[in-house]
């Protein structure tokens, strides 16, 4: 089994190393633990910045980890990029695309290699956790909204229905395909492209990982607005494939799981001005949407969004 990690970043070289070293100790794990195992890993960093690349290789000299400067035409770009150059003929081989400005749970390589060896598996997903502070508004929004992604992603995966996967963290096999349309977020299209193929979608949440939201209404909105402008061009893309991310599903999924995280009084008004926020950015998105402002690739699709950097 070959294993390439991909890790997207804008930018954010201590994040960024972070988010390698993580992966390196993995590696190290699970070589220690398998010593007679012909598995081979390789990590590579896609950044337009080259002052990220002359920073990584100066702090990292293991030979697992390569940097690949992207000309910063979006994520999905690179991916396809990469996704073309790694390419396999091995069902076995497999690719983990991740961000420079998360970080994941120690047992995440294992697990999703692990997953894999269901042949059915075609792409694997992992569960958002976010850092942010409970007791905040948007740290609060962000743990609620989390938790419903979780309730609603375990049920699909254990009836083995269609659902996707979370941009943060998944994984597919190598060889079923080597490009995917730029126009939609990269973690909604992939897992309907392998799902069209006869593959099936895992969700596994023993696998974390670690997000810092945005902590602004400016960044918020501007984060939000993108993504769902993002998701509704699936309609023009894949205008058969299984919606699990939409204004309507929301409302069946999310109207009455928010009260259920509600531990204090002033949670009760911040998940009412949560229920009018997300109202506002579907009016705003669809606004943009019927004036020709369409989804476009951006870098990361937060490269301005400060508030949700860690590290940097």
């Amino acid at each position: 089994m070959f294993t390439d990690i991909i890790i997207t970043s804008y930018n954010e070289p201590n994040s960024t190393l972070r988010t390698v070293n993580n992966f390196l100790e993995q590696i190290k794990k699970i070589k220690k633990e398998n010593p007679k195992s012909k598995d081979k890993f390789r990590i590579t960093v896609v950044d337009p910045f080259p002052e990220v690349e002359k920073f990584l290789k100066k702090q990292i000299k293991d030979k697992e980890f390569v940097f690949f400067l992207d000309p910063g035409e979006g994520k999905s770009y690179a991916l396809n990029l990469l996704f073309q150059e790694y390419a396999s003929s091995s069902n076995e081989d497999i690719i983990i695309s991740t961000d420079g400005d998360v970080y994941t749970s120690s047992n995440s390589l294992f697990e999703i290699i692990n997953a894999f060896k269901e042949k059915e598996i075609g792409c694997i997903t992992a569960r958002p956790v976010a850092i942010d502070n409970r007791n905040t508004k948007y740290g609060y929004w962000a743990h609620v909204v989390f938790a419903g992604i979780d309730k609603t992603r375990k049920k699909l995966s254990e009836k083995k229905s269609f659902f996707e996967c979370s941009g943060y963290l998944f994984a597919i096999r190598k060889n079923v395909i080597l490009d995917f349309p730029m126009e939609t977020s990269e973690d909604s299209i992939i897992p309907y492209l392998f799902w069209k193929k006869g593959y099936k979608i895992k969700y596994l949440p023993q696998i974390e990982v670690y997000v810092k939201n945005p902590d602004n209404w400016k960044d918020w909105l501007a984060q939000k607005v993108r993504n769902i402008k993002a998701h509704e061009n699936l309609s023009k893309i894949a205008p058969d494939m299984p919606r699990t991310k939409s204004f309507f599903n929301e409302i069946k999924e999310g109207a009455f799981f928010a009260p259920t995280q509600i531990r204090s009084v002033k949670q009760v008004w911040w998940t009412i001005e949560l229920y009018f926020a997300r109202l506002y950015l579907y009016i705003k998105a669809f606004k943009e949407l019927k004036k020709k402002s369409s989804y476009t690739d951006g870098w990361r699709g937060e490269a301005t969004i400060d508030s949700t950097k860690t590290l940097d």
